[in-house]
């Protein structure tokens, strides 16, 4: 009875002595916790404890957020490249020279701290600001730490952590992003302050830079968000950099707010707030926020601007390298001077405004210059490419000189700094000359312009006087005889035809020379009447790319109307991805390539054609397959032209195809370029399932293609959405990468889907890709409804044109 009561008496000191209480923020060389138990901050804002990552039976040493439910927010992680497995004798304790560690049932060490002294009364302490330190108990310095975890942070950046180098000890302090959501091995992004040349803020993909925020200017980041370009209501923010350290800090003005900084695992910074109302947090900023934010994404002197397609061009005075790859969206060769530079003849310092600075790697600095001396200096050495004012808080203030060619420069709306670039003497001679030229043909506008109002007012009554020309000779085209296509296709034999639609019939016919074409011809109650059909001629027979089927003539005989089209034996692609036997033909290769085909052919009708043509319906049925499954698009009768830089137009006769279009378009009659482009989406994400977006079923749901992808892709299972006959063939990074583009297309703000220049892009290479945001028309009831409220409509069946007419 005794040596049991004395058994039960040491367990009980054994606990009360080792094992630490949960309302503590101290953990001592006398205490130690273990798995279950955790230590609180002394205003419960953090807890410290061991901890599972969602969906993982690992354990780790970690600190989260205590008062945020239910969702729990990991700020630091210790032990993330050696999880545990079991942790049944597991203790994280301090020992007496002054380390915390993360020890085993052999005492063998997991994890631990260092410090480069030793002290006789060491204690952990997790603060209320999240940083969890150890330090002498009895130095009355409360920041005389021995080590701190906002030393070693992982993927968060939280308020008062130091983000940067100490420049005396080489030490940086910088972000690791997880290897996944719910993995916190460290993954291939990083963030640091880089303070090679003059400092500044990156994102890394292993050694590579892959987003830049640019130099500190005084006032924040170059090339930082428009969200931040002054100081926040909830917080503050601070560079500094001196002798001894650089480094970016943030401060929360209402301690109440919970605010923090984290890099995703897929290189995203994000700026989040909790929003105690929703029990979420808020995205405050993203970078990369667009694709200009890609690092030298254009090339060196290229300046991108996402405002414009393409967004990449050369600065004023400059001329792509490589003009033949620029053409084709290949911008990595960037820019050179219009005028080479000679340091032996004289030279001149440009300006040009409204930019994000460029890469300063290659940079020297002075606090104290004006610009005149930043010129001065800059001029007398040849190797300096360009300057700008270091600091612009409070005037223009000390030099930022730039040596070699200039990387990573994108064309800013609001707020962008001014750089001087040097360039040959002749090229401000030009800019004088071009001055002069421009008064004198004012002068001479003047006179001219009378001129040519008299010009046109007689030409406008001739033309009104003018009897209308036959429709053949509007057309640059061959003609066929009514006779000749007639026996092409045996007397449009029922045998011969290849396709319908709401617009007639198609044949297979062969010419007496032996050439395979496909004859459309228009029924007399076509939905496609004169206009459609000369539409469809004019803009098609000014067309030439591999990716458009080719026009190889018309017949206008009586009441035919007949084009004739180059024959494509694979047919349409629709035949095959909603086939399901032909669909097996199609591995995940073909698919890929047939997705690029479909991409180039709409950059080339968007930004490299004679006219900006938006094509309005484009669907798995008007994309056709050459012998060698070559994508072709086709059935321009609704297509429609934008001059110059125009990007769309609006209209009260909607025409197109239910499940492929855009919100904007089918609700308000507003096409564009980016209704093409939702219109390519919705065919990706068909292509890799081989399902029809609004004939897609669903056992859990109601929602559409869309609406599925959309919600696998929020779950981080968007490769549930994929054909199972792809299973052997894809490659399932550019199968995951093509389902994402996809979804970037259907985004429902037409200014959130990227150009088709940048699909091609993203789908060329393995860039970073920003997140997509919540699709239009993603259930199948928002569709019918939408339309219904806003259209009438002639048609529904998802493989014949529609036509809408808003009733306003």
């Amino acid at each position: 009875m005794e040596a049991s009561f004395f058994l039960l008496f040491v367990l009980s000191f054994y606990s009360t002595i080792h094992k630490i209480s949960s309302t503590t923020d101290v953990i001592t060389t006398d205490q130690f916790i273990i798995d279950g138990q955790t230590v609180v901050s002394t205003g419960e804002t953090f807890e410290m404890g061991f901890f599972s990552p969602n969906g993982s039976s690992k354990r780790y040493i970690g600190i989260w957020y205590k008062q945020i439910l239910p969702v729990q927010t990991v700020v630091w992680v210790a032990n993330r490249e050696k999880p545990l497995t079991n942790t049944s004798s597991v203790v994280l304790k301090v020992t007496k020279p002054g380390i915390l560690a993360l020890l085993n049932g052999k005492n063998e060490i997991i994890w631990s701290t260092n410090t480069s002294r030793s002290v006789q009364h060491p204690v952990a302490v997790l603060l209320d600001s999240g940083n969890l330190v150890v330090k002498d108990a009895n130095d009355g310095n409360p920041e005389n730490f021995l080590w701190q975890s906002f030393n070693f942070p992982t993927d968060t950046h939280l308020p008062g952590m130091k983000l940067g180098k100490n420049l005396k000890t080489d030490h940086e302090a910088y972000l690791s992003a997880w290897k996944t959501d719910n993995d916190p091995t460290p993954g291939e992004f990083t963030r640091h302050i880089d303070p090679t040349g003059y400092p500044q803020a990156l994102t890394k993909r292993g050694t590579s830079v892959s987003v830049r925020a640019g130099p500190w200017n005084g006032l924040r980041f170059s090339g930082i968000p428009k969200q931040l370009l002054t100081q926040s209501s909830i917080f503050t923010f601070q560079f500094i950099f001196n002798i001894e350290e650089v480094y970016y800090i943030f401060s929360i003005i209402n301690s109440s707010v919970l605010s923090r900084l984290v890099l995703t695992s897929n290189g995203y910074v994000q700026r989040l707030t909790w929003v105690a109302r929703t029990k979420s947090w808020h995205i405050y900023y993203n970078l990369p926020s667009d694709n200009c934010d890609t690092y030298s994404l254009c090339g060196a002197y290229g300046s991108c601007d996402i405002d414009n397609s393409p967004i990449c061009g050369c600065l004023e005075k400059f001329v792509a390298k490589c003009p033949q790859q620029w053409e084709k969206g290949d911008w990595s060769e960037g820019c050179v001077r219009r005028t080479p530079l000679d340091c032996k003849k004289e030279h001149v310092f440009l300006k040009y405004s409204g930019i994000k600075l460029p890469d300063t790697k290659y940079s020297q600095y002075d606090k104290t210059m004006t610009l005149e001396g930043c010129r001065q200096v800059c001029s007398r050495n040849c190797s300096c490419t360009a300057y700008s004012s270091l600091d612009i808080s409070n005037g223009d203030k000390g030099c930022l000189f730039w040596f070699g060619e200039l990387i990573d420069i994108r064309k800013l709306s609001e707020r962008g700094q001014d750089i001087y670039i040097r360039m040959d003497s002749s090229e401000q001679v030009a800019e004088a000359g071009s001055n002069r030229k421009k008064a004198k043909i004012l002068t001479g506008s003047i006179s001219l312009l009378m001129a040519m109002i008299l010009l046109g007012l007689i030409l406008l009554y001739k033309r009104k006087k003018k009897k209308k020309l036959k429709l053949d000779e509007d057309f640059e085209l061959p003609q066929f005889q009514l006779s000749t296509i007639t026996r092409a296709t045996n007397n449009f034999s029922l045998n011969n035809k290849i396709g319908e639609g709401g617009f007639g019939l198609v044949y297979k016919g062969v010419l007496e020379e032996g050439q395979e074409i496909a004859v459309k011809r228009l029924s007399r109650t076509s939905m496609q009447g004169l206009d459609e059909f000369k539409n469809e001629v004019i803009y098609i027979s000014k067309l030439q790319h591999r990716n458009l089927v080719r026009l190889l003539g018309c017949c206008i005989q009586g009441e035919e109307k007949i084009l004739i089209y180059e024959y494509m034996s694979n047919k349409s692609l629709n035949s095959y991805i909603f086939d399901q036997t032909k669909k097996n033909l199609l591995d995940w290769p073909k698919r890929f390539g047939i997705i690029n085909g479909i991409a180039r052919g709409l950059l080339y009708l968007h930004q490299d054609s004679r006219l900006r043509i938006i094509h309005r319906d484009l669907k798995a049925s008007n994309v056709l397959l050459d012998i060698e499954m070559n994508p072709k698009i086709s059935d321009f009768g609704i297509a429609r032209s934008v001059a110059g830089n125009e990007m769309g137009a609006k209209t009260r006769h909607v025409v197109g195809t239910h499940g492929y279009m855009s919100p904007e378009y089918a609700v308000d009659g507003i096409f564009s370029v980016k209704s093409d482009v939702f219109s390519f989406g919705v065919l990706v994400l068909e292509i890799v399932s081989c399902k029809r977006n609004r004939g897609f079923v669903h056992q859990d749901h109601n929602l559409n293609l869309l609406g599925h992808a959309w919600k696998l892709y929020k779950e981080d299972r968007s490769f549930e959405l994929i054909d199972e006959q792809l299973a052997d063939s894809c490659h399932v990074s550019q199968v995951l990468r093509s389902i994402q583009v996809g979804l970037l297309c259907v985004q429902q703000r037409p200014d959130d889907r990227p150009s088709m220049s940048s699909v091609v892009l993203m789908l060329a290479n393995d860039s970073l890709l920003p997140k997509a945001k919540e699709p239009g028309f993603f259930t199948e009831r928002n569709v019918l409804n939408k339309a219904k409220s806003g259209s009438q409509t002639a048609s529904t069946n998802n493989e014949v044109t529609i036509t809408l007419v808003d009733p306003r």
